[in-house]
């Protein structure tokens, strides 16, 4: 009876060990995500805070520039800061496995491709709320390299 009563209090002590740590990864990944989930929310909220749409075409699970730029650039503090204060980011993601974005998502990120004449991962485009374009970068570059890119399109809008 004994042995029955530690295991149920063991697995009782796992499981709520384990849902304290979801709910904490999940307020962790709210504070920190920038990254709207629909170009519609993006132009939205770009509009209510007067500020430019980002715009990143990536392929998120095969394009290695890409992967090194979102570590080393999109998931920094510096940049975090600098989006939530300057910018509203939009991902428009190209993946091989089609399961990672909804059909729909995968219809409007194709159109925006077309539109913005979009060719090579990665490529940032920053536009206003009537979809002008502001600024674009193709290819990689070191991740230092694209603030001063960004500032003067901030600076610019303003």
């Amino acid at each position: 009876m004994r042995k029955i009563i530690s295991t149920l209090f063991l697995v009782f002590l796992i499981i709520t060990n384990l849902s304290a740590q979801i709910e904490e990864q999940s307020e962790t990944k709210q504070e920190t995500d920038v990254w709207s989930s629909t170009l519609q929310d993006a132009l939205k909220k770009a509009s209510d805070e007067n500020k430019p749409v980002l715009i990143y075409f990536t392929g998120s699970d095969w394009c290695g520039p890409c992967m090194n730029l979102d570590k080393n650039l999109f998931h920094t503090e510096k940049f975090e800061s600098f989006a939530k204060e300057n910018l509203v980011l939009y991902a428009a993601d190209f993946p091989r496995n089609k399961d990672l974005v909804s059909s729909a998502k995968r219809k409007i990120n194709k159109d925006l491709s077309h539109r913005y004449d979009q060719s090579s991962f990665p490529t940032i485009i920053l536009i206003n709320t009537k979809g002008e374009v502001l600024g674009r970068k193709n290819g990689t570059y070191l991740p230092e390299y694209y603030f001063p890119f960004f500032e003067e399109i901030v600076n610019q809008y303003k």
